[in-house]
């Protein structure tokens, strides 16, 4: 009984040390601080944890401070395992300048060529041949997301367009809510000028933004989509400047505003609030044409001379595309899944939605991000930031504006 006793306990010990020999760490940095998205990184947390590894969250508010950080520990030698950045270019200097891991080896060993959609996601991370980043979401700004009961009680019907809820919004007012939520933050007003102007036509915002076309920029179009977002101001509060867009979100879920133009992430608010969608609140593509816009998140991983290291940051891309993780995720964040092979049966209204457009390529937009450098991109906001606050420049001031950067070449 005893030499019985001695031989699990030494195969116990040997499991243990086993275990705990190759349980791994991660830091990761990321921006996701709201309710709705700390229950989606917290998919990515379990499932690590899961394997016996540890979780290091290292949660920065605001995407270009989480960013910054990024940057400035990787050049100052003190790297995390994996940080967040956006679908963009955002990253590229850092694969210009080696500073990341190549994940092509682990890329190629499960094919993500064969499974990640749609396919411009490979071109985000992919430099020389290389994949240098892992697509975890398809996030889409083109989204207005309305309380119900609030449109109800002012008797008019809930917006299908930019015009719909600018002719409904002197109602809401007369109701005694504030018309339109926003948090005056650029990004934010970036976020809404983007909206207005694809809800105008996504074949403009390629003239002007991908082709960047002068003429199109003079164009009685491009003229109206200034128009329209000048007049959105007029519904907005005394309190947007500096609210963050997860406040405005609860602004609607309260009932205290009737809409928010806002990125799919908001339904994750919603979801953690308890709302049934097309019932409590409802999410609205606007425009005769409906897009959901190739945007998102991306996870890269800093190169490091330790095999261990390495090693963690492979297991970690690989549980990130991992078929029931991404359907965990996305489900709790409000965003499409990067691939089409997982089980979404738990999928609201909202995400349904989102899934049945992205499997048509022709509903499928891609983004300024995409298009064109960090310079022109910081630019382009910078326009579109002194539109919004300042009443007295001209629309044919910020035309003229919007031209010169066209013609930078930047």
């Amino acid at each position: 009984m005893k030499k019985k006793f001695s031989i699990l306990f030494s195969f116990f010990l040997a499991f243990s040390f086993f275990s705990v020999s190759n349980a791994k760490e991660a830091e990761v940095v990321h921006w996701w601080v709201s309710g709705g998205e700390q229950a989606a990184i917290s998919e990515f947390a379990n499932a690590w944890e899961a394997k016996g590894n540890t979780w290091i969250d290292t949660a920065i508010t605001g995407g270009e401070n989480a960013r910054g950080t990024t940057v400035n520990r990787i050049m100052g030698g003190d790297p995390p395992t994996a940080a967040q950045f956006n679908i963009s270019r955002q990253f590229e200097d850092l694969i210009t300048q080696g500073k990341l891991q190549s994940l092509e080896a682990l890329a190629q060993k499960e094919g993500w060529r064969d499974f990640i959609y749609p396919k411009q996601l490979i071109d985000v991370c992919v430099r020389d041949g290389e994949f240098w980043c892992v697509p975890v979401n398809i996030h889409s700004a083109q989204w207005m997301w309305t309380n119900t009961s609030v449109f109800k009680n002012a008797g008019v019907a809930e917006p299908d367009t930019i015009d719909d809820f600018l002719a409904a919004a002197p109602k809401l007012k007369e109701s005694g809510v504030i018309p339109l939520a926003l948090g005056g933050q650029p990004w934010q007003e970036g976020l809404m000028f983007g909206v207005v102007f694809s809800s105008e036509g996504y074949d403009l915002m390629q003239a002007i933004l991908k082709d960047h076309d002068a003429e199109s920029a003079r164009g009685p179009r491009f003229r109206n989509v200034l128009e329209n977002y000048r007049e959105l101001q007029q519904w907005v509060d005394e309190g947007a400047p500096g609210r963050l867009w997860n406040d405005a979100t609860a602004m609607v879920i309260e009932g205290k505003a009737g809409m928010q133009i806002m990125g799919d992430w908001a339904r994750g608010e919603f979801q953690v609030a308890g709302l049934v969608p097309k019932n409590e609140y409802n999410c609205i593509i606007p425009g005769k044409k409906k897009y959901v816009e190739l945007g998102g998140d991306v996870f890269v991983f800093p190169k490091s001379d330790d095999p261990a290291v390495k090693e963690a940051q492979y297991e970690l891309a690989s549980l990130m595309v991992n078929p029931t993780v991404q359907a965990n995720f996305n489900n709790a964040k409000g965003s499409l899944p990067m691939r089409l092979d997982v089980d979404m049966s738990a999928a609201d209204a909202c995400m349904k939605m989102g899934l049945e457009l992205i499997k048509d390529p022709e509903h499928i937009m891609e983004g300024s991000g995409i298009w064109n450098t960090n310079d022109f991109v910081s630019s382009w906001e910078d326009i579109i930031s002194e539109f919004r606050n300042n009443p007295d420049q001209s629309i044919d001031d910020t035309i003229d504006q919007v031209v010169d950067l066209l013609k930078s070449g930047i």
